[in-house]
């Protein structure tokens, strides 16, 4: 049986992905979500480090709840307690951390810090990646899944109105942030 080479298949991978992910939020939704992320005085990079102080972090989201925007995030902690952490996308400090503890979210963060198993990379490296190689792209969300045996990240980007979905492998180590001491 011939084999696919690497190159098609990720960029079948990715397709895949910015199709299911560009059906998950109409029109509406990214017309109204565009400019919150634009307006953020806080990145998703920084939230997702912020939320650290919770957990470790396995997706990020903005968002807009009950009519306001928010930056959520839901980490885990000790590998069994699940969190969801809003950051105040203003301020860049936790407005408010709850425990998830049944219903969809706790299947969806279950599932993303499942994902992990193999990362050898962080959701912030791989938003950062995302958008080095997409100038002037804002990241909207990021969350983990499995693809292949490979921990991966798929980041959504917003520039103006377009939108992309980039991802990324956290199992093949590149390092992209240095950590200050």
């Amino acid at each position: 049986m011939p084999k696919m080479p690497t190159a098609l298949l990720a960029a079948l991978t990715v397709a895949f992905w910015a199709i299911s992910v560009g059906a998950a939020m109409s029109d509406k939704e990214k017309a109204e979500l565009a400019p919150v992320v634009a307006n953020a005085k806080v990145t998703l990079e920084e939230g997702l480090k912020t939320s650290k102080k919770n957990g470790k972090p396995v997706s990020a989201k903005f968002e807009i709840e009950n009519g306001k925007p928010q930056l959520s995030i839901y980490t885990v902690r000790d590998g069994i307690k699940y969190f969801e952490v809003i950051v105040d996308h203003n301020t860049g400090e936790i407005a408010k951390a709850e425990p998830i503890i049944g219903g969809d979210d706790l299947t969806a963060a279950k599932k993303q810090s499942d994902s992990l198993f193999r990362a050898t990379r962080e959701l912030r490296e791989a938003v950062k990646e995302a958008k080095r190689d997409n100038p002037g792209y804002l990241a909207v969300s990021v969350w983990s899944d499995m693809k292949d045996s490979h921990s991966v990240a798929t980041v959504t980007l917003v520039k103006d109105n377009d939108w992309k979905t980039v991802v990324n492998d956290l199992t093949v180590y590149r390092t992209l942030i240095k950590e200050e001491p």
